[in-house]
């Protein structure tokens, strides 16, 4: 029988799991970022302060300047079309948790409502 602790440890593997396969190449494997060209998700004001954008940011991308910790960053960050809203939610709760993050997690719902406005969106 599982525990629904269980259910909630899956889930958090699966975060991690996502954040190793789609971001850590670029994000770093322990989410430093790359020097002033890549920005960390490692202890951030950016993860904290722009929560309703960083779904739409995960799944679109970005494009154009914007500033983590007092530094600019202009790189293009591709999109993960690929992920499914869930998956989407599950990767931005590990984010919000880990590394100096203390971030309230999302639900489901509220990812997938952030999710529903930026399908227009083309990233910025």
């Amino acid at each position: 029988m599982l525990s629904l602790s269980g259910c909630f440890t899956e889930r958090q593997n699966e975060g991690a799991q996502l954040y190793t396969t789609h971001c850590a190449s670029c994000h770093g494997d322990q989410g430093q970022g790359l020097e002033r060209l890549i920005p960390p998700v490692a202890g951030t004001d950016y993860v904290a302060r722009h929560r309703a954008e960083l779904p739409c940011l995960i799944r679109k991308g970005l494009k154009g300047p914007l500033v983590v910790n007092g530094v600019e960053y202009n790189q293009v960050m591709p999109g993960h079309e690929d992920l499914t809203d869930s998956q989407i939610t599950n990767l931005l709760n590990f984010l919000q948790t880990n590394w100096g993050n203390q971030n309230q997690p999302y639900t489901i719902r509220e990812a997938s409502e952030l999710l529903g406005r930026c399908n227009g969106s083309d990233g910025q």
